[in-house]
């Protein structure tokens, strides 16, 4: 293909763009103001005979960037899916005509925007270059798996059924978990009634003659390097010796310990040994081994066993765990069965406060445990004292409301699930004197953020559970299993097969030089230019997924494989020396300056919108479609991530004459929804401190303002546009007009 750019400017008269628009002016302006080398009109573009007239101009008349003014971006890719081109999009649809009423008093400003549309896709088109896969991208199919547990296993099942060899690195000297020491497991099929096997032994059995997957016991992980596609992982035994492998990708599967029921000693808990958990009450049930089962104390046979619900969890007060850990309901009405399979005489009481069963089968496996005679008394439970024949129970009754004692020869406590996450990267630094807490690391990476994965609330693995479960701020590595968030053994499995698969995305991805997600096969990367760079180390602090390492020199290093082509590092650079092929400085800039600027007199402000792609930018196509105008004078741009914008497109804007700037960004926080985790939040950062250059402007601050908006906004994204109009027509067009 030639060097020479030959831009391609294509207009759609299609879902009522020709009735609502001038497209002759439209390509007009295409060809003269945006300087397209070839302009071409269609009645349909996205059909048969538009996609082939592009196709055949990229084919016989040299088009290699190519300006489609129709529908949103995020509309008819297939159809607008060229190979060898650079590809902008100018959204007349969604972004103009759905979003304006169909009136004469309204053609006006509603043929400005358009044109305002195919000028901004031009200028786009003519900074983006075909991004190209970088040559670093490399080749490797095994998956290694932190944790042999139940979602360890079945990550390594599925992963070598699938054809790609597993490692499985486990700590102790047994795979199987927790789930190893059960002696049953709740049931997994239809008619969800009858306890099963807990089906440790057949997994094991499975992967000992898999020759696909390799198992190391009694070791851990000592050091962890690399990328996706190219893991180093060190793997150490408790003798000392250390081999090394290679991997693609990696799953964390570490699972989770019990909380420590030593902290509950108003229930008993340490005082009488007939006070157990349930981790304890499932060794008596193997020891019993079907036959009745006896309470540790004695040996007595248990006639009379109390469950206490939420011992430790679901509770503000200090030292326990506030978050319910999912499974615990679902396991008290399996072990008041280990009673009444054995025996329907022993009385089995289960006290919760609310009483939650989650999955498929577990409405049908709680009414199996009514049928079967366990009693289920809603009440909190004050105090389990040792009594001279047994435990007492003292609780609240919330049905009868008044206070009860009951005996009981044995009371199982449902003590929460604490993951085994590694080290907290994000924890502040203790305070001075404070006492030392001892954590193990379970990956050992080299990032320079940290040991581990980074945690969300309560220390479970971040991972996004809205839009990408499994996934976390590691490219390429992947979480499952309680250690993500609580759950119990069916879920796990569903948790594990899920994390394989995206496992396996991330290696194949990693072949080609693709991102993993959530931009999935986007081939751009970050260039760097390095003789303009300061080395202020801003893009390697704000990256959120560890991306960018430091050379010799101390300049930045990016590696691409880590990458997810958010853009935060571009955003960050204050010397603009970071770009993308496809997205840049340049794209973004070009079309805010190229937007026609009415001036003060002619009362027709100009608000820049900067919308995230991932949710705002949706959230304002939605909401043309259903009819929910914004005002005439909004231009809206895309943006990779609000973590991309950099304030020079503020500073921009502001000087070319905008009279108002909305930023919409995901989700910050805790519960964020940012699909770049940290983007919104560090553009929220970035944007506080922009008053400072409105002051230097003598602009009032009002005129730039940035939101949190979800992608269901469709009433309130538009409403933030109608906002400022009304900030720019109570503080007056901005000065700086020309």
């Amino acid at each position: 293909m030639s060097d020479e750019i030959k831009v391609g400017a294509y207009i759609c008269k299609g879902c009522g763009l020709g009735d609502r628009l001038d497209c002759g002016q439209l390509a007009t302006i295409a060809e003269r103001e945006g300087k397209a080398n070839l302009v071409r009109e269609h009645d349909f573009l996205c059909n048969a005979e538009g996609v082939a007239m592009i196709q055949n101009d990229i084919d016989n008349e040299g088009v290699n960037k190519v300006m489609i003014a129709a529908c949103s971006r995020r509309s008819k890719n297939d159809a607008f899916n060229f190979d060898n081109v650079a590809i902008s999009r100018g959204n007349l649809r969604e972004g103009v005509i759905w979003t304006r009423p169909d009136t004469d008093e309204a053609r006006e400003t509603t043929q400005e925007m358009a044109a305002d549309y195919v000028r901004m896709g031009c200028q786009e088109i003519k900074y983006m270059a075909l991004p190209h896969a970088n040559e670093e991208a490399a080749s490797n199919n095994n998956l290694l798996i932190a944790g042999g547990g139940i979602a360890g296993m079945t990550a390594a099942i599925e992963a070598a059924a699938a054809g790609y060899p597993v490692t499985i690195v486990e700590k102790s000297g047994q795979l199987g978990g927790g789930a190893a020491f059960e002696y049953k497991r709740i049931p997994e099929s239809a008619p969800y009634a009858e306890l099963e096997d807990n089906g440790v032994a057949g997994m094991v059995a499975k992967i000992e003659g898999d020759s696909k997957i390799t198992v190391h016991l009694n070791s851990t992980i000592t050091k962890t390097s690399g990328a996706p596609g190219r893991f180093s992982a060190d793997i150490s035994t408790e003798s000392g010796s250390t081999s090394t492998g290679n991997f693609g990708a990696i799953i964390m599967a570490s699972g989770a310990r019990n909380y420590d029921a030593n902290q509950l000693p108003e229930l008993g808990y340490g005082k009488t040994p007939d006070v157990v958990d349930q981790t304890g009450l499932e060794k008596l049930a193997v020891e019993a081994n079907g036959g009745p089962i006896k309470r540790p104390s004695d040996g007595k046979v248990v006639e009379n066993v109390v469950f206490v619900q939420c011992a430790g969890q679901r509770s503000t007060q200090e030292g326990h765990l506030p978050y319910c850990s999912g499974h615990c309901c679902l396991t008290s009405i399996k072990q008041a069965m280990y009673f009444k399979d054995q025996n329907p005489e022993v009385d089995t009481n289960i006290i919760y406060t609310d009483l939650r069963t989650p999955g498929a089968g577990g409405e049908d496996f709680y009414r199996s445990g009514q049928q079967k005679g366990i009693t289920f008394t809603k009440g909190t439970v004050s105090e389990v004292t040792a009594g001279s024949n047994g435990p007492e129970v003292k609780f609240n009754d919330l049905i009868l409301d008044q206070e009860v004692n009951e005996s009981a020869d044995l009371v199982v406590l449902a003590t929460g699930q604490i993951p085994n996450s590694g080290v907290d990267v994000d924890a502040p630094e203790p305070e001075e004197g404070a006492p030392e807490v001892s954590v193990d690391s379970i990956l050992n990476l080299t990032y320079r953020q940290g040991k581990d994965l980074p945690h969300l609330k309560y220390g479970f693995n971040d991972s996004h559970f809205i839009c990408f479960p499994y996934e976390t701020r590691r490219t390429g590595i992947y979480s499952a299993g309680p250690v993500r968030r609580p759950m119990d053994m069916a879920q796990a499995k569903e948790d594990a097969t899920g994390a394989a698969l995206k496992a396996i995305q991330a290696l194949e991805n990693a072949k080609l030089g693709r991102a993993a997600h959530p931009r999935s096969g986007d081939l751009s990367f970050p260039n760097f230019r390095k003789e303009g760079c300061t080395q202020c180390k801003r893009c390697t602090v704000e990256c959120p997924f560890g991306a960018i390492d430091e050379d010799e020199e101390r300049y930045p290093q990016f590696n691409e494989a880590r990458c997810r082509r958010c853009g935060t590092c571009m955003g960050a650079c204050p010397v603009r020396v970071i770009s993308f092929d496809n997205y840049s400085v340049e794209t973004v800039g070009q079309q805010l300056k190229n937007v026609d600027m009415p001036d003060e007199f002619d009362e027709k402000p100009r608000i820049l919108v900067l919308a995230c792609e991932n949710d705002a930018y949706p959230a304002l196509d939605m909401a043309a479609q259903n009819g929910n105008h914004y005002s005439p004078y909004a231009r809206v741009i895309p943006v990779r991530c609000l973590g991309s914008v950099n304030t020079i497109w503020v500073t921009d804007a502001l000087n070319s004459g905008y009279d108002g700037i909305v930023l919409m960004g995901c989700q910050k926080g805790e519960n964020y929804q940012c699909h770049f985790v940290k983007g919104s939040e560090i553009a929220h950062t970035r944007m506080s401190k922009i008053d400072d250059t409105l002051e230097s402007l003598s602009l009032e601050k009002e005129r730039v303002a940035t939101y949190e908006v979800a992608i269901t906004d469709i009433e309130r994204a538009p409403q933030l546009i109608n906002d400022m109009a009304e900030t720019v027509e109570k503080v007056g067009m901005s000065p700086f007009k020309f």
